[in-house]
Order: C-alpha cells, then structure tokens, then sequence
C-alpha cells in the first residue's frame, strides 16, 4: 500500500438514486479545498464487464472518457483483453465536481472481478488452492484499489460502493473494505449515505430506515465514522442526535444533506458543518498549502455558486428523444445546457420531450427557445425525431445535435432539401436507397457489441469560417465519441452544398465526417458526432452548448 495514500469508502442506504454520487464527489471538494490530491473510485456490484450494454432506462447514461483502456483480465498474459471508455454516469459527476479526469479503471465492475478471478484459475494463477470470495476475490479487488492509489500517487482515494447495503452482489465488496479497514484502521473512514424521510402525516423527519441501515451494515463488519442523511429539508437537531444515539456515530459526526437549488452548493454546506475537518481527523491529514485557482479554491467556488443562483431569466429547450423514462438518461447534456444558461444570466427548463407514434412534434415544440436533438440507438421514435430537425430548420429554431441526434438533422436535410424522401440510416432500415448514414468502416466486420464502437477522445480538425470553428476559436479540438454510424459524405452533392449544408469538422484522416451545419447567417444549427457535455464544467462551460445557448438567447430577444 502507498505510505501516503487515505481512503474514504461511501455506501448507500435504504434506497438507491438519493445522491450518493454527489456526495461523494464533496466530500472529495471539501479534500481539495485543503489541498489534498484526491480521485474516485466507483464500485459497480453487476455482472457486466462495463455498463456500455445496459440500457439508459435502466441504468442512466454512459460517461465516455478521454482515454480508451484495454483491461486484461490476467496480466501479463495472452487472453484476450476489452475496450472499455463507457463507464458509470457518477464520474460525470466526479468530473464536474473536482475538475479531474478518471481513467476508466476507476469504475469497477463485478464483471471484471470475476473475469480476472476465473481466468486466472484457468491460468494456473492459484494452482493447488482451492479458488474461493475470501480471499481470492476480495485479494483481486483491493489489489484493484492499491493499485490507483500508488500508482496516482493520491492523498486520499474515495472508493463509492454502488447500489444499496443489503444488496447480495455488492456483499464482496464492502468485505474487501472491511479488510482493508482491519489492515490500515488509521487510513480509512466509512461514510453511509443514507434517506432521512419526512412523515406528513406526523410532520416529523424519520430516523428509522437509517437505524435498519446501519445495522445492515454492522451486521458486515462495518462502522460508519459518518453518516450523511439525505432529506428534503436540513436535518433537525432532535434527529441527528437519535441518528447518533441509535447509530453509534458522535453527534457531530450526522451530517445534512438537504435538497439543493444548486447542486455544487452541497460541499459548501458540508463544509459549513465541519466535514472537511471531521475526515481529517480521522484519516490524521493536515491541511495543505492550496494553490489559486477556480476548481480547488474555496472562494472562486463560493463565487461560481453564486453565479449559478443569481441566474434569474429563463430559457426553455425542448430535448426530443427516446430515454425520458429516468432523468439520468442524458444527464451530461442537461448539466452542460444548464451550465452554459447560468453563465449568461438564465435558468434553463427543458422540456424533455420522449418521443412516440402520437406525439404532435408542432405542437411540443412551438414554445421552445431551441431544441437540442438527443443521442440514442435504434428505430424507435426516429420519424419524430426527425421531424423535430424538420422543425427546426422551417422556423429557423437554434438548433443542436448530438451524436444520433446529428445523424437525423442530416437524414431531415437529405430528405426536405435534396428529395431523397426514403433516406436513412442503415441502423434504421438497412434497405434504403439512400443510406445517407451507414456503419463506419471499421465497424462492418464486428459482431460484439460490448466495448467495440468508435470510443474515448478523438483529434477533429475544424474548418474555419463556420459556427463550429467560432465556438471552439482553434483549429484542432479534441472531443469524445461513442458511435458506430457516421454520416456518408457521397451525398452531400452540389446541390446540398448549394442548399447549405457545411461540413465544419473532420478526423484526422478527413475520412470520417464529425459535424456539419447549415450556412445561414440567419439561423443556428450544427449537428456534431461527439459529444461535447462530456467536458463541460461548472466554471466552464462546453464551449459549443455556450454558443447553442448564446443563439437561443439571440432569437428570444429578436421576438
């Protein structure tokens, strides 16, 4: 193990989705406001090897990162290994919140436990043992875990264990923590994160479900040192000291996590409380000299907080699409919009439009300041999304697409633009006449799914004098992708370029088409392969969702 490195592990009670994402990446701000270097880990107790197949109703979006890494199960051996950039929608958060970059190996997944765990077996790794969770799963997670923090060379490690304690799969993980609590007692602290609900019938905040929840986890070997209630409103005196009491936790030690206006407020409210001081003692850190600037500097966040709430006029976007079942669906894209509002004085509310056979899209869409066009897979909802792009381009609404959502602006150009009534996308109807968009080359001899599409951070040259090069102001950007089909430039003839259609940005090879847009002076409207809201951050904005907002605000203030 590091000489240096801390660990903060969080778990969940009583029920999943109350935020523990977040409050693990404060708990990380509070850490860097004393300046402490600092990165997460997410624990993910499902069988998948990423979470790159799961369906976005289900589980939320995808994070895509930077970097594409090629996990070997066994190292130093010739199995074979996976690609994996799709990762949990939590480092979204992580990223927006300390301002760091997480290597995709940070988000561990039972599935890859496993994978190592059996293949190793089948290796001769454990020749002559018999192969069992303790200790050779839980050996496989800590060496996980000890190899981040040595090899970052971090202050403090917050590991984040997914889902809710109580939950079967996620069992041999808070074991292996139990371990490593036992090994190294003064470098590790337990937070739960747990649900205070409020009782109407009673008027009163309800301790219950967190006492059940903490001996859940007593009954594994594990001692909260915090515990952090998530409730609608802050934590009343009385029920913080029954927490405590109940919970075998100082008094001090219940920390309130109420609902927030504004999200990135929640590590100055723990810092209010004495969190940051609280983990120091318990990890024995000593603050260290921080460095000026606006990710880990406690007075430009209190500022960049402020500006956030003093947002005051609001801009409506309507969001076509197919994933509205759970809000974490396109959570980047409603964080990077609203990230590029408050920078420019506005409160954004999107209307999440999903999309079926009886939706009237006119009728969705005539009370919206721009529309931004989703991302997604499949032929479900297409036609409306791409009447939504249709839209678009009749009332000259600012417009953007992302990804899939760029795809159909091009599919609804080709279509009222250039007559080609019965153009596609293969994905969509692979007999089309006109596959206006079809399977990258490199895509048309695979047959697996996971880890395999177009992945990680991408060189896109852009071409200057279009909206794209005015966002950006460079001539080389890097940007994420995650797809498979790709705009077909054979059909972007004369006549297209006549209509308007623009080609603003290429790979490196000039092969690949990475955006496109309409020359009009009179209206906004850019369809782009990557997706930008992967590196938006509070502090700063996605330079292309500051322009997409800045021409939303434009046409309201030419009405």
């Amino acid at each position: 193990m590091s000489s240096m490195c801390k660990f903060v592990f969080v778990t969940g009670g009583v029920m999943s989705g109350i935020g523990k994402g977040v409050a693990t990446a404060s708990i990380g701000k509070v850490l860097q406001f004393r300046g402490f270097k600092v990165s997460v880990v997410k624990i993910d107790p499902y069988l998948n090897v990423d979470p790159g197949t799961l369906n976005p109703i289900e589980h939320g979006e995808c994070f895509i990162t930077e970097d594409v890494w090629d996990f070997q199960p066994v190292l130093e051996s010739d199995e074979r290994s996976y690609r994996i950039s799709e990762i949990d929608q939590d480092f979204g958060t992580y990223s927006r919140i300390l301002g760091i970059e997480m290597h995709p190996s940070h988000n561990i997944t039972s599935g890859q436990i496993y994978l190592s765990t059996i293949l190793s077996e089948r290796k001769g790794r454990f020749l002559g043992k018999t192969v069992q969770l303790i200790p050779h799963v839980t050996d496989i997670i800590k060496e996980r875990l000890m190899e981040i923090a040595e090899y970052e060379e971090l202050d403090v490690l917050l590991i984040e264990c997914g889902g809710t304690v109580g939950d079967l799969e996620s069992s041999i993980f808070l074991e292996a923590f139990r371990q490593i609590k036992l090994e190294y007692p003064k470098r590790t602290a337990f937070v739960h994160v747990t649900l205070i609900p409020y009782s109407r019938a009673v008027g009163q905040q309800k301790s219950k479900p967190t006492q059940h929840s903490v001996k859940m986890l007593q009954s594994l070997g594990l001692q909260p040192d915090i515990i952090i209630g998530r409730s609608e409103k802050p934590l009343d005196h009385d029920i913080k000291r029954k927490i405590s009491l109940y919970s075998n936790v100082p008094e001090n030690a219940v920390i309130s996590n109420p609902d927030l206006e504004v999200v990135y407020e929640l590590p100055l409210l723990f810092e209010e409380q004495g969190l940051g001081d609280l983990i120091c003692e318990l990890i024995d850190l000593k603050a260290k000299l921080v460095s000026y600037n606006e990710v880990t500097n406690y007075s430009e966040w209190v500022k960049m907080v402020e500006l956030f709430k003093d947002a005051k006029k609001n801009i409506r976007i309507g969001m076509p699409g197919k994933y509205f079942n759970i809000s974490d669906s396109y959570i980047s894209i409603n964080v990077a919009i609203e990230d590029a509002a408050a920078h420019q004085g506005y409160k954004t509310e999107l209307k999440m439009i999903n999309i079926d056979e009886n939706t009237k899209i006119e009728e969705q869409l005539k009370d919206c300041d721009g529309i931004l066009l989703t991302p997604g897979f499949g032929e479900r909802a297409v036609e409306g999304m791409i009447k939504s792009a249709e839209y678009a381009m009749e009332n000259k609404i600012p417009f953007l697409g992302i990804c899939f959502g760029a795809q159909l602006f091009y599919i609804a150009f080709c279509r009222k633009y250039l007559g080609l009534n019965r153009a596609n996308s293969t994905e969509i109807d692979s007999k089309t006449p006109y596959p206006v968009v079809d399977l990258l080359e490199s895509q048309k001899e695979i047959s697996e799914k996971g880890g395999t599409m177009r992945l990680g951070a991408q060189k896109i040259i852009v071409e200057k004098d279009t909206k794209l090069y005015n966002a950006y102001k460079q001539k080389e950007i890097f940007e994420r992708f995650r797809h498979r089909y790709h705009i077909q430039e054979r059909f972007i003839t004369e006549e297209a370029k006549n209509k308007g259609l623009l080609v603003s940005s290429r790979d490196k090879s000039g092969k690949i088409i990475n955006s496109i847009e309409l020359n009009r002076k009179d209206h906004w409207i850019v369809g782009v392969q990557f997706h930008p809201e992967f590196k938006s951050r509070p502090y700063k904005p996605s330079p292309l969702y500051f322009e997409f907002i800045k021409a939303c605000i434009a046409c309201i203030k030419s009405k």
